[in-house]
């Protein structure tokens, strides 16, 4: 497998970003009189679309949806016209591994706003408090965070030693019960060798991390990579993947697996297509040497890669085909990166509206935060308006106009200001 993709390096590359962002103010959620926003197209998150919409938000939430003129308008609401725009709700991220430093983690949350995203999970390496200080308390104009705490794996020396080394089934059980103290919501194994350097962790291990995280009312997801390991974790009870099977297709008895798992969930995690990328649809973000670094240094043909996305690629269509739960996730700490995974899924194909339906109503049912993933009455005020639609392209969820957390808009144009280099 190769030592570095390109969302990898793109990672590297947005965390040196983030060396000179700094916290970024929003407008404050404060009790405030109605406003309609009506005339756009509403794709919904659930598969449904209203042509020419209508929705009232209340004090952050989301209180009436329905076709233009359809709706009872509150008294002494404000209007904001949409016309020929597209709204969608805003994106969640059911894999991301986030900094563990409390500047940086806001930083990349508020840039992950920037960009559309809602929430999103930090998956495995969070070895301190901060990120459940977070999740207690939300940073206005931020991406909510969840966090599976820290993961567990066999001994990897010379790798992270953020998640937990497990050699026997005490200690697995042990660092379970450890996470299940602090609420974490849901737990991660990885069970890769990392191209034959490590032994991975092995059935007896995962089973009994499965079976003690069940008994404390917790999902397992698991990092994996072959789909001899992908079978072996579902015959223990695994719940989901937070990756593909990278090493094949997968076959009809993983499919007779997989179907006998009740609830079982799909995050894809593509990687990198091989294939030569335009970024300069992020040349409105960052600054000119910026994009340049990154069309330059990773953006590129490379036919080894290629062969690995059509494995995952074919793999993902085969299981959407089949009828599983999927949900989009990014798996580094790029802010934009689900932009680039979300046309890949159609790239795999999967069709714009079923993406968009993994990116926001999946994605917010997998980590359980139940007012996130459509636009409907009850629900967090959590969406973007779009100049373009998605439906058509779905690289025209890059082409943002506004977004909304809990009903205030994102102050885009300071964390822009700070993206491009300014004070």
């Amino acid at each position: 497998m190769p030592t570095m993709t390109f969302r990898r390096w793109l990672a590297c590359a947005a965390f040196a970003v983030s060396a000179f962002l700094t916290l970024v103010g929003v407008h404050a959620q404060q009790p405030s009189p109605p406003v309609v926003y009506e005339g756009a197209r509403l794709i919904v998150g659930d598969g449904k679309t209203i042509e020419s919409s209508a929705f009232v938000v209340e004090n952050g939430r989301i209180t009436q949806v329905g076709a233009r003129g359809q709706i009872k308008v509150p008294a002494g609401a404000s209007r904001v016209d949409l016309a020929n725009k597209t709204v969608m709700p805003a994106i969640v991220d059911a894999h991301t591994h986030m900094p563990t430093e409390r500047q940086a983690l806001v930083d990349l949350l508020q840039r992950k706003a920037y960009f559309g995203v809602a929430a999103v999970i930090s998956m495995g390496q969070d070895n301190n408090d901060v990120a459940f200080q977070v999740r207690q308390d939300p940073v206005p104009g931020a991406a909510r965070l969840r966090t599976v705490g820290r993961g567990l794996t066999a001994p990897e020396p010379g790798r992270t030693e953020a998640p937990y080394w497990v050699t026997t089934e005490a200690e697995a059980r042990k660092a379970v019960q450890e996470l299940a103290a602090k609420k974490v919501d849901m737990v991660k194994i990885w069970v890769d060798d990392r191209d034959g350097k490590y032994k991975k962790l092995s059935p007896e291990l995962y089973g009994a991390i499965i079976d003690e995280a069940h008994k404390n009312k917790l999902r397992v997801t698991a990092h994996i990579y072959t789909l001899d390991d992908a079978k072996g974790l579902l015959r223990a009870g695994l719940d989901g993947f937070a990756h593909t099977v990278r090493d094949k297709d997968i076959d009809a008895e993983f499919v007779g697996l997989a179907k006998k798992q009740k609830g079982l969930f799909y995050v894809p995690n593509l990687p990198d297509s091989g294939v030569k990328t335009d970024l300069s649809w992020l040349s409105d973000s960052l600054s000119a040497a910026e994009v340049k670094k990154l069309q330059d240094g990773a953006s590129t043909d490379r036919p080894e890669l290629q062969k690995l996305f059509g494995i995952q690629a074919r793999n993902l269509a085969r299981m959407n085909k089949e009828g599983f739960f999927i949900a989009m996730g990014t798996d580094g700490g790029v802010p934009w990166a689900h932009h680039l995974e979300m046309a890949d899924m159609v790239a795999a194909g999967l069709t714009p509206a079923q993406v968009i339906t993994t990116s926001t109503r999946n994605a917010a049912q997998l980590l359980r935060i139940d007012d996130l993933g459509t636009v409907a009455p009850g629900k967090s005020a959590d969406f973007i308006v779009l100049d373009a639609n998605p439906l058509d392209n779905i690289t025209n969820t890059r082409k943002i106009s506004a977004v909304y957390l809990r009903g205030a808009a994102v102050d885009r144009a300071a964390i822009r200001a700070r993206m491009m280099g300014g004070k």
